[in-house]
């Protein structure tokens, strides 16, 4: 077996693709025979060992046993180290290409785990099911891997409005996604259409708690959750535009580690901030172990770019107090003047027509204080944030001063205007000994009755029941709309795309909606009354006519930051699942209840099921009463595992074999979604 290693070598050495660094690319390698790709097939055949165990000729015509070829090159003794190259302990490594360094000297580490360079599947079923057991988040060793991240089909598609649910007809650019189904494949089939396309990912990953709400089969050991995670950030990142930006929402049982292995994911040069956000308040049931215990409030948003990062929207979070410092009113001033006045001070660049305007409308002004205007007003907050828009404070201003202290002919007014170096209007006082550092320029308080938040975000509200909102119900884990509206907000402009491939109960699509963007969103879970489906629909809302109107009305969503936008309903969605195959009997595996049923699962499997290929099932009919003693739970485990998990879903490569039973429309509508038409 040695000496054919050695000679599958030799002749695809040339090969760039196939032979990285003297060793072989055993995955590729795989995908290439399964569909029987020319550039492999000349080199095997013109090898006569190769030539003579892996084609049969039928009539003169060779025929390549592709089966074959792929249990050779997947067998262990063939690939000694095919399962995985990192020990058995978690912990910081030097990133040298070993694995015996952990982190002593050196800061170039990286984050290793058991089997880290396997693949987690992920598998999900109902969200009621908690399970010590692994019984479907399976770790798949690299030489069980060939054709798993393959683009899938999708079916079952369907197109929301507020005219109900409809046929899909066509697929553009337009469109907004929900998909049903493994989110690691999900993430690699976009990839094809979606490669570089979009602008913001936010997830609100399990948080390996034990107890969210977003319940996975099992509670996952450390080690298989950073493979989760990993699996997924790694897909992810190749659908962020340049200018995209990821979000995670995490909280301590695994943020510490998560950013780490981000790191390495996305690069440490692309780690731009660790937001702290408030989420709970300090009441209720966790304060009764306050005394042992630290009550946690906050969670966390770990932020990373692709390449570049720039804040499209800058959030501002409204002062709690007044400023005492704006305590100026201006007097003989009006509103429709201050609005004219602040146009010409956003202007990028001014010319002196500007500045003689600006002048004009503060000719009249007189300046005062509060307290000569109304001294019962000064401690009034909702009276002061009313009339922000009269109210200013002077402010110092060094360069502006030396400006001013230059010029001779200062406006015979209170206050004036004046065009800096840059090309800027500022307003100033004039009653000033100008060059001696004094307080000149005048600020508006309505400019200023909102603060940056930074990167501790306290002012999101936890309380009043947002946990009902968009007409599903998520007692622990859900997020409220306002946060994910400020994370969209500050990165996305309008129509530009959000994903969200931990979609649980929707709230990111809903408020993508809401806001203009375009969206996609991945689950697996089906939640029933309280899935993402339901509340996408309730967002977009229905036309109804109501007895004695003549005019329908739409019924919509109105909790969340729905009347902050102003928001009246409309647009569309399409859904879509995987096609299944082999998840189809993962699925009836769990959902058995009985030994009984089992078995009719294993019976249907045998005769239409892809089985792995090490797996005889004769010899496991021969011992079927043996199997039949194993508990219910043992049985299950064992049927999950002689599964090809490489056929979980159905390859898009695949469409056309009538075994998986496509439709045609469906067929078309693939075609269309991967750009084939």
């Amino acid at each position: 077996m040695q000496n054919l290693q050695n000679e599958l070598i030799n002749i695809l050495q040339h090969e760039d693709a196939l032979v990285v660094d003297g060793q072989l690319n055993k995955n590729k390698i795989v995908e290439m025979a399964l569909q029987v790709d020319p550039q492999l097939i000349k080199h095997l055949i013109k090898h006569d060992t190769f030539k003579t165990h892996f084609f049969t000729d039928v009539e003169g015509v060779l025929v390549f046993d592709k089966i074959k070829f792929q249990r050779f090159v997947n067998n262990k003794s063939f690939l000694p180290d095919s399962y995985t190259a990192f020990k058995n302990k978690i912990g910081l490594t030097i990133n040298d290409g070993t694995t015996d360094n952990y982190i002593s000297t050196k800061n170039d580490v990286v984050l290793a785990w058991p089997h880290k360079d396997c693949v987690l599947e992920g598998g999900q079923t109902k969200e009621d099911q908690k399970r010590n057991e692994i019984f479907w988040n399976e770790t798949l060793a690299p030489d069980e891997i060939d054709r798993l991240l393959d683009p899938k089909v999708f079916t079952n598609w369907k197109k929301y409005d507020q005219q109900g649910e409809h046929e899909v007809t066509e697929i553009n650019d337009n469109d907004n996604l929900i998909i049903k189904g493994n989110n690691l494949l999900a993430l690699a089939s976009l990839k094809k259409r979606f490669k570089n396309r979009v602008k913001l990912i936010y997830i609100d990953p399990p948080y390996n708690t034990g107890s969210d709400s977003f319940q996975y089969n099992d509670n996952f050991n450390h080690s298989s959750w950073l493979l989760f995670m990993k699996n997924r950030l790694t897909e992810a990142y190749n659908l962020l535009k340049n200018d995209g930006v990821l979000f995670i929402q995490c909280d301590y049982h695994e943020d510490a580690y998560l950013k780490v292995l981000t790191d390495e994911v996305f690069g440490i040069e692309n780690f731009v901030q660790s937001i702290v956000v408030k989420m709970s308040e300090a009441s209720g049931p966790k304060m009764a172990h306050a005394t042992t215990n630290i009550p946690k409030l906050k969670e966390t948003l770990l932020v990373y770019k692709k390449r570049d990062f720039k804040i499209v929207n800058i959030p501002k979070v409204l002062k709690t107090k007044w400023d005492n410092e704006y305590s100026k009113f201006l007097n003989n001033f009006n509103s429709e003047e201050y609005e004219n006045l602040i146009q010409l001070i956003e202007k990028d660049e001014i010319d002196e027509k500007d500045v003689v305007e600006a002048n004009n409308i503060l000719s009249k002004v007189e300046l005062t204080t509060i307290s000569k205007h109304d001294s019962s007003k000064k401690d009034d907050v909702e009276w002061l944030r009313n009339n922000a828009w009269r109210i200013v404070a002077d402010k110092q201003n060094t360069s502006l001063d030396s400006m001013l202290s230059t010029i001779k002919n200062i406006p015979k007014q209170d206050i004036a205007a004046i065009k800096t170096k840059r090309g800027k209007l500022v307003l100033y006082r004039t009653d000033k000994n100008f060059g001696e550092d004094s307080r000149v320029e005048i600020v508006f308080a309505s400019r200023n009755l909102s603060s940056n938040p930074c990167d501790i975000w306290l002012d999101i509200s936890t309380a009043g029941g947002f946990s009902e909102e968009g007409g599903v119900s998520f007692p622990r884990g859900k997020k409220p709309e306002t946060l994910i509206a400020r994370i969209i907000e500050m990165n996305t402009a309008p129509r530009d795309i959000v994903l969200d491939y931990h979609l649980g109960s929707g709230t990111t699509c809903a408020v993508a909606h809401k806001l203009n963007r375009r969206y996609i969103g991945v689950e697996q879970l089906d939640y029933g009354k309280n899935d993402a489906l339901v509340r996408l629909k309730n967002v977009i809302g229905r036309i109804e006519t109501k007895q004695g109107e003549l005019m329908p009305s739409c019924i919509f969503d109105k909790t969340g930051i729905s009347k902050s936008v102003n928001w009246q309903g409309g647009g569309s969605f399409i859904y879509c699942e995987l096609a299944k195959y082999n998840q189809t009997y993962a699925d009836q595996i769990l959902e058995a209840d009985s030994k009984e049923k089992l078995i009719a699962v294993w019976q249907e499997m045998k005769e239409k099921a892809f089985l792995s290929y090490q797996f005889d099932k004769q010899s496991f009919d021969e011992r079927i009463e043996a199997f039949k003693t194993l508990s219910l739970d043992d049985q299950k485990k064992f049927l999950l595992e002689v599964l090809d998990k490489n056929q979980l879903y159905v390859n898009y490569s695949e469409i056309a074999d009538e075994t998986f039973g496509i439709s045609k429309e469906d067929k078309r509508l693939n075609d269309m979604f991967y750009g084939k038409i």
